[in-house]
């Protein structure tokens, strides 16, 4: 039993749940033309064998339409964290490495965004850019840096009081350079862990935003779409609109954060024995 404790079974789980993500992903991208396929003679079916999540106002297969919306959300998730994720590590090792002022300029603008309600400023963001993928986009990736940048700043100015790094700056090279070519193999860890915990909140803010109307476009089979349409029928009695399509969601968002937990304690492995 030794065998399968600590470690071991967190490498396990960790390769089973990226797995499950990564099979969403290629499912919804399988079932896309599936999604958008009408059929008059079969709407608002409930769950049966032939139809598991049943079928909507126009016939679409809702096993279809939630894996595709998935799918794109998981997509937009890596691609908004993934930006997020470095821009916060630029701004991170600029305010600690370039002096008080651009410290100054930093802080100042990571307490700006935080200031302003969140889900308010994604949504001015992604109307003033004509909503769709592209506002849903933008509107994430500056929105979701705040904390990781944050964290890279303190961890920044930690390793700038370590010897080797005094020592660097002694033989000449810039604050800058220091930290990119000194610092940042100490700093991938809180990126990578950083990284993948962004993805939850990316999801369920572009489900979000999308449900108020102003994320994509209502023509896209997207999960915040599914969900909004589907509650003008909930008083009809369709409850499979919504249950499935919004329980997979949390799915998701669960999987996407247990990974990065378990990432982050497999890079301290001093965790997995407490």
């Amino acid at each position: 039993m030794k065998l399968w404790n600590g470690r071991k079974s967190m490498v396990c789980l960790l390769v089973l749940f990226i797995s499950l993500l990564a099979a969403v992903t290629i499912a919804g991208q399988l079932y896309k033309t599936e999604a958008l396929v009408t059929d008059f003679s079969r709407k608002n079916m409930p769950p049966c064998f032939s139809h598991p999540f049943g079928t909507d106002w126009m016939g679409r297969d809702m096993f279809a339409r939630t894996l595709t919306g998935l799918s794109m959300s998981i997509r937009i998730g890596l691609l908004t964290a993934a930006v997020s994720t470095t821009f916060a590590f630029l701004l991170g090792l600029f305010a600690a490495s370039m002096g008080k002022a651009a410290d100054g300029l930093v802080v100042g603008l990571i307490d700006l965004v935080m200031g302003i309600p969140h889900i308010l400023l994604l949504v001015l963001i992604s109307f003033a850019l004509g909503k769709g993928f592209k506002g849903v986009v933008v509107g994430i990736s500056l929105t979701h840096w705040t904390s990781l940048a944050r964290l890279i700043r303190g961890e920044v100015l930690q390793l700038k009081e370590s010897q080797y790094i005094k020592i660097a700056r002694k033989l000449g090279h810039g604050g800058f350079e220091t930290a990119l070519k000194h610092m940042t193999p100490h700093l991938i860890p809180q990126l990578l862990v950083g990284l993948v915990l962004l993805f939850p909140h990316a999801i369920l803010h572009e489900a979000s935003i999308t449900f108020l109307g102003f994320g994509l476009s209502s023509e896209q089979p997207a999960i915040g779409v599914i969900l909004s349409e589907s509650m003008k029928y909930l008083a009809m009695g369709k409850w499979w609109l919504a249950l499935f399509p919004g329980a997979f969601l949390v799915v998701v968002v669960l999987l996407f954060h247990l990974t990065g937990e378990m990432v982050g304690r497999l890079m301290d492995p001093g965790a997995l024995h407490q």
